[in-house]
């Protein structure tokens, strides 16, 4: 039975490998969906909606068992979307300009995809909150709401930088480094107002981005350039949690008196710089491994619903909270998380926020998807729906 399943996969792969065009640099597409996946994967295991009372509010184990902040080392990936971001947005407005497209043509392109799901998870969303707000504590609505609707201060940052990327492509790292140097320097050392922290949103997201830009200007080949990245950000990271009394999470902690996320800091950039070196360093093995149809073919499917997945993957952990609420308060969903026991129990239920994340992937996917414009020859010899359209549709 199970070779019958497989068979026809491996033929679709197949079908995909041949049509996936030769130059295509499949560990950039590898990198975006390893970043993509891992943000899904961390905000799972250390965000918990506990069950108090008739209310819901989150927290996180990494409040009540801070010698796991190491897990988010793991599943902070933000600096390698930036990273591959700014890249493919260089190379992208290049070929643009070589082909005589206009900068608003070019960034309309790029948006709408980002921004035609968002419509949907906003409508869901207001609907749900003005029905919650009927027979729920204003405190429940506020962090479920919260929490569908993170996701979007990351799509605005990204937004706002691809429109400034003419502006960028040529912006040494070091500069925006520096802004979060002595932004941190300001908030941290001298006593300035908490608020002036923000500027680091722009300033730290501009380091990986601009450090795309590079990498799409061929600055950043070869393994001395990306072991520097990578030794030099882990080194930079270590002092700053160790005699600087960084924060050492590197995602955000309820009830946390600082975060190295919201909004930057300091540690979280060199932190995104050794992201970045390691990535670099990857690119080589990424590259041999792709070029099994099976694996490639994984990797382009999580780039085509990328946004889906990003923009649904907490609601679908929400819809699973809330639907085993009529069954109780089960352990690992509804619980504090203050003990390793709830850690073994919220890995047994990402099956689950994984099922209902395909439930949201089969309601609204089409929103991601755009016309592929074609000639008529291939009008004719390729069908919309082929491994052809996919490698085509999920962007370079």
């Amino acid at each position: 039975m199970l070779p019958d399943l497989a068979r026809p996969l491996r033929h679709a792969a197949a079908r995909l490998e041949a049509a996936t065009p030769a130059s295509r640099d499949r560990a950039v597409d590898a990198l975006r969906a390893f970043a993509v996946l891992g943000v899904v994967l961390g905000h799972w295991l250390v965000t918990a909606l506990i069950a108090d009372g008739a209310s819901l509010h989150t927290a996180s184990p990494l409040h009540y068992m801070p010698f796991l902040a190491p897990v988010s080392w793991l599943f902070q990936t933000l600096a390698v979307f930036f990273l591959v971001g700014g890249r493919v947005a260089t190379l992208g407005l290049t070929r643009a300009q070589q082909s005589g497209t206009s900068y608003r043509s070019w960034l309309s392109a790029r948006l709408s995809r980002l921004f035609r799901p968002v419509a949907a998870l906003l409508l869901l969303w207001t609907i749900t909150a003005v029905l919650l707000l009927i027979g729920a504590e204003p405190a429940t609505v506020h962090a479920l709401v919260k929490l569908a609707l993170s996701p979007l201060w990351f799509l605005l940052v990204y937004a706002a930088l691809t429109a400034a990327t003419p502006l960028l492509t040529r912006l040494n790292p070091l500069w925006p480094l520096a802004v979060v140097l002595h932004v941190d320097l300001l908030r941290f050392g001298q006593g300035a107002p908490s608020w002036i922290g923000w500027i680091n949103l722009a300033a730290g997201w501009l380091v990986p981005y601009t450090l795309g830009a590079a990498w799409a200007r061929g600055q950043l080949e070869g393994h001395r350039r990306a072991l520097s990245l990578l030794l030099g950000g882990t080194a930079g990271t270590a002092a700053l949690i160790v005699w600087a009394r960084y924060p050492a999470s590197m995602v955000g902690v309820p009830g946390a008196e600082v975060s190295n996320l919201n909004p930057p800091t300091l540690a979280a950039v060199t932190f995104g710089l050794a992201q970045c070196g390691l990535a670099l360093l990857l690119r080589r093995p990424l590259r041999r491994a792709l070029r099994r149809p099976v694996a490639w073919a994984a990797v382009a499917l999580v780039n085509l619903f990328a946004m889906t997945v990003f923009l649904w993957h907490q609601t679908a952990m929400m819809a699973t909270t809330a639907t085993g609420l009529l069954a109780g308060h089960l352990p690992g969903l509804h619980t504090p998380p203050d003990h390793l026991g709830w850690i073994a129990a919220r890995l047994a239920w990402l099956p689950l926020f994984a099922l209902a994340l395909a439930v949201c992937w089969a309601a609204f996917h089409h929103l991601e998807q755009r016309p592929v414009r074609r000639d008529s020859r291939l009008a004719k010899e390729h069908r919309p729906g082929t491994p052809r359209d996919v490698a085509l549709k999920v962007e370079a």
